[in-house]
């Protein structure tokens, strides 16, 4: 059974910063009657896999909301530049971690179960050092949309390049359906290489797309990349929340869930769980 082989303790991390460009506080922001962050949390804290689901952040606000609903919080300095070094702060207080799942704290219906599907690679090869997900693009506008970062990999999974480009590019028309791949932003690391991490050489490639994982293809280490079929939705405008909001609304009316939260049978279907279930 594959749960034998789960190392003692995987941290999930959920980054939560409240100064966004784009839409500032949307980790508070309400979706149905809870805030995102503790939609995330929820979702996240069913994974199978993980021993426990800390929150970073180095505002105020959101920790006092973080602990409000039950969760684990964890303060990080105001100076980081990425995601990645809040994970990497958050992992340097956790020395007895074996695996850190970075998880995005924008993506309130995050599937469960692609947190697993990312971390069983690293379970099973120990040379292994990070892992994420892609998903098959089936809507034809995301190929040249460079919001949508596309992946590459060979025989083995193992991710050749991200772009924000058309890749691959098809040079003649006899090749035009060539199945491509999107990236999805969920990351799995070993502890001690999360650490140095931060340390590594930023190179040419991560400086021209903006891309911070390329920073370990740069520096030569493999990233073992997923298929999953969950499709991504994060929420980076006020348009994103209120087409989530829609789509919970929608899942609600469906399952008649009454006062119960949403979760994920296993089949795709959604269904309530009572208030408490969640583990903090």
């Amino acid at each position: 059974m594959v749960r034998s082989r789960v190392p003692r303790k995987i941290l999930g991390v959920i980054p939560a910063r409240y100064a966004s460009s784009r839409f500032p506080g949307k980790a508070l922001a309400r979706i149905d009657s809870r805030t995102m962050l503790e939609h995330v949390y929820e979702r996240v804290s069913m994974s199978r896999y993980l021993t426990s689901v800390i929150v970073a952040t180095d505002d105020e606000r959101i920790e006092a909301e973080a602990r409000r609903f039950g969760a684990r919080v964890q303060m990080t300095r105001d100076d980081h530049e990425s995601g990645t070094d809040r994970v990497a702060e958050v992992a340097s207080s956790h020395p007895d971690v074996e695996l850190v799942v970075n998880i995005q704290g924008d993506e309130p219906l995050i599937d469960p179960a692609a947190i697993d599907a990312a971390v069983l690679p690293l379970l099973e090869e120990r040379a292994i050092q990070m892992g994420t997900l892609k998903k098959r693009i089936e809507d034809p506008r995301e190929i040249s949309d460079p919001n949508v970062v596309k992946v590459v990999t060979d025989r083995f999974e193992n991710a050749i390049y991200f772009s924000r480009s058309t890749i691959p590019y098809p040079r003649d028309e006899a090749h035009s359906g060539i199945t491509r791949y999107k990236h999805i932003g969920l990351y799995v690391y070993r502890g001690d290489f999360l650490l140095r991490y931060p340390g590594l050489t930023v190179g040419p490639l991560e400086r021209a797309e903006r891309l911070e994982q390329l920073r370990a293809l740069e520096n030569g280490f493999r990233i073992r990349v997923v298929e999953t079929d969950y499709e991504s939705l994060g929420v980076d405008t006020p348009a994103d929340l209120e087409r989530v909001n829609s789509l919970i609304e929608g899942m609600r009316n469906a399952c008649d869930p009454g006062d119960g939260a949403l979760r994920d049978s296993g089949a795709g279907d959604i269904e309530p769980i009572p208030a408490g279930a969640v583990r903090g």
